[in-house]
């Protein structure tokens, strides 16, 4: 597994393609909404798109998802509890399939774990494949997703918290905006985690 990130869009958000090496299988994550830069780094490195999935339903991290889904003819994955959100946040979803807690979706032997992670939104999802976790806006470098939008909840966040701090092992954290870090790191310096477990 491979993975290489664009940032996108006005507010600088994180958009992944993981992929093999060698079959050039690739699944999209928050593709944002600079649809022709994320096509542009597909169509340079081969990249056969099997899915695209997202975080969570806000416009920043959705934006394009309908544009590359549909040019590679494949379906976009979110947690239906984001449908919920209102327009101003989304900008208008594209058609989904259902993520749902604990499922496992293989795209050609790219193998994601769906974690729902409630907080930033009603569907947040974070999805681990291997030893990466792609955090969406759960889990920041040093911060989180922030709560105070509509269908945010810092309880839920913060439970949300809880659960990532509990997963074994120093994963590699791949968030929505920000810097890459490690769960380790934010385990020991994250002061809103820190802050969760200590209510847990």
């Amino acid at each position: 597994m491979q993975i290489t990130s664009l940032t996108l869009g006005s507010i600088g958000t994180n958009c992944y393609m993981i992929y093999d090496e060698t079959s050039k299988a690739a699944v999209v994550i928050d593709p944002s909404d600079e649809a022709v830069l994320a096509e542009a780094r597909i169509e340079s490195m081969g990249l056969e798109v099997k899915a695209v999935l997202l975080t969570h339903g806000h416009f920043d991290h959705s934006g394009d998802a309908a544009r590359i889904a549909d040019r590679a003819g494949v379906p976009v994955w979110m947690h239906p509890a984001d449908r919920a959100l209102p327009s101003w946040l989304t900008h208008g979803l594209p058609k989904t399939e259902d993520t749902a807690d604990g499922e496992t979706l293989d795209f050609d032997g790219l193998r994601f774990t769906v974690l729902h992670t409630p907080g930033h939104t009603p569907g947040s999802v974070c999805f681990r494949c291997g030893d990466a976790l792609f955090a969406g806006d759960t889990l920041f470098a040093g911060s989180c997703g922030r709560t105070d939008l509509p269908g945010g909840s810092w309880k839920d966040m913060a439970s949300s918290l809880r659960r990532l701090a509990a997963l074994e092992g120093d994963l590699a954290v791949y968030p929505g905006h920000g810097e890459t870090t490690t769960l380790e790191a934010e385990r020991t310096g994250n002061p809103y985690l820190l802050m969760a477990l200590k209510q847990g």
